[in-house]
């Protein structure tokens, strides 16, 4: 890894993303971030919108689908 793909924890508890990372994964000022514990380290990972979850599930079988009413 090079020098300046690394960051320090600020004071506050901030961390710096790089830019050649957030170039690389397109990652825009405000998007929403899920911490993932992973071993010793930690998994960053963006949180999908509404918008780009849309038609995700567009061909599923609705079949046989049970509904939290239906449990017991």
């Amino acid at each position: 890894m090079r020098r300046k793909d690394t960051a320090k924890l600020s004071t506050k508890f901030q961390i710096s993303i790089p830019k050649a990372v957030r170039t690389a994964r397109q990652w825009q000022a405000g998007q929403e971030f899920a911490f993932i514990p992973k071993g010793e380290g930690v998994m960053l990972v963006p949180v999908p919108t509404m918008g780009q979850l849309a038609g995700l599930a567009r061909d599923a079988n609705p079949e046989g689908y049970r509904d939290r009413t239906e449990r017991i």
